[in-house]
């Protein structure tokens, strides 16, 4: 009888987008960017939906088609990141621990810059708490997407059993984690945006998850 360990088998990638579904991610993220941009150019309140939608080439119809206000298209920066996190945590194989999963897909963004729209978004709420809402209803939105990824891994369990308090906990940790990685880099670095200054970042929310993971021991 073989002794070898079973093999670690990884979730199959997604499948490639539609066209359809490629033109409105792009028509998503043209309206975000616009977004974006008028609040460095001409500041938080003084720019209309209508202005972003010129901005963005599309229509207010378009718009509302995507979006419900500016803050939901201002919010969707850190969705985005999210989402592109999530994309690498369900290629982890899925009797992986879920926090060494969440900690290897921060790992496998190897690109610092990636973090910095987020970091941006971060900055200019420091800078106008305007901006303090839309923020925090995204970092909402994204512990509840989550808590689905983490439970479609955990639905992979020989029993099928799920514990729903470990779960909202767990993924409430692992946000909280990322937002302690942006305060104490802001604390740091201010709002540089450099290819140095997101290092710092990336590699506080991967310090972060490792603490998490050890049950917040030191070395102390």
């Amino acid at each position: 009888m073989s002794s070898n360990p079973p093999a670690i088998v990884a979730e199959s990638p997604p499948p490639p987008l539609s066209r359809r579904e490629l033109n409105k991610t792009a028509t998503r993220q043209a309206i975000t960017r616009a977004a974006m941009e008028l609040i460095r150019t001409r500041g938080v309140g003084n720019f209309t939906v209508e202005d972003i939608a010129d901005a963005a080439g599309v229509s207010r119809r378009t718009f509302f088609n995507y979006y419900a206000s500016t803050e939901a298209a201002i919010g969707n920066i850190t969705h985005e990141f999210l989402e592109v996190a999530l994309q690498q945590f369900r290629l982890r194989p899925r009797d992986e621990p879920v926090i060494v999963s969440a900690k290897e897909a921060m790992m496998a963004l190897a690109d610092p810059m990636a973090v910095a729209p987020v970091a941006e978004l971060f900055t200019l709420m420091q800078q106008n708490h305007q901006l303090a809402r839309p923020e925090l209803e995204a970092w909402d939105h994204c512990t509840g997407q989550i808590i689905e990824a983490a439970r479609e891994r955990m639905r992979g369990g020989t029993d099928g059993q799920i514990d729903e308090l470990y779960l909202r906990a767990l993924s409430g940790s692992v946000i909280s984690c990322g937002r302690a990685a942006m305060d104490v880099w802001f604390s740091r670095c201010g709002p540089d945006l450099s290819e140095a200054s997101m290092a710092t970042l990336r590699q506080l929310m991967i310090d972060s998850l490792d603490l998490l993971a050890s049950g917040f021991a030191t070395s102390s």
